[in-house]
């Protein structure tokens, strides 16, 4: 699978690469070239499939090309939900008769952001760990993103995480989620302005090149 930048201004790169570059280089951000069809046979293949086994379905395309082996991303996809309080990890419950609601709310900070950010961090892991690397990660959050993203981060081998809330807020359980955590490669800042001036910094970093390469700076979003 290869990548383009929404603005065109920056290098076709593959997923591995794109993974760990966050914003492209032109402001713009990296959309797959082209995107993988199924047909009604590959559709129909899907029916059934646990939780796991169709986001690897889902997932495998779209890391194609690069050290995301189909093993390791079985693997990664895995250990991801392993620790989500439902067998169904997603379950759909009926409310009425033409009626159903998927609940995403059985990760590790309760947030539908769990699903996206929990394989995330795994992801960064393994791609910086197979190329010897360590990462930086920068986030602004209002609440979920940042609970989500620390927790998906907190302990891994090869990445820190710097995530910028705006001081008062955020809801008190998302605050709690974000600042108890104690280890060492999370690092929570509490800015005083708005949500707005949070992204503002995070952009102003990305937007620095020599900033940015020194401290191999990625980001996260779901």
């Amino acid at each position: 699978m290869r990548y383009v930048s929404t603005r065109g201004g920056a290098p076709e790169l593959g997923f591995d690469d794109v993974l760990l570059t966050g914003l492209a280089r032109d402001g713009g951000l990296y959309v797959p070239a082209q995107w993988p069809r199924l047909d009604a046979g590959e559709l129909r293949s899907l029916r059934g499939l646990d939780y796991e086994a169709l986001a690897v379905r889902v997932i495998e395309p779209f890391v194609a090309g690069g050290s995301v082996t189909p093993e390791a991303l079985r693997s990664l996809v895995a250990d991801s939900y392993a620790g989500f309080d439902h067998a169904a990890r997603a379950p759909l419950v009926q409310l009425d008769q033409r009626l159903w609601m998927m609940e995403l709310f059985h990760g590790p900070t309760l947030a539908f952001k769990d699903y996206a950010l929990q394989l995330l961090g795994r992801l960064f892991d393994h791609v910086l760990g197979q190329r010897g690397q360590r990462a930086t990660i920068v986030a602004a959050t209002s609440g979920d993103t940042g609970s989500a993203a620390i927790e998906a981060c907190r302990d891994r081998e090869a990445v820190d995480i710097f995530v910028l809330h705006p001081k008062d807020r955020v809801s008190e359980v998302q605050r709690r989620q974000m600042t108890t955590v104690a280890s060492a490669n999370v690092h929570n800042i509490a800015v005083e302005g708005s949500f707005d001036d949070c992204q503002d910094l995070v952009k102003a970093m990305f937007n620095d090149q020599g900033f940015r390469d020194a401290l191999s700076l990625s980001a996260v979003n779901s």
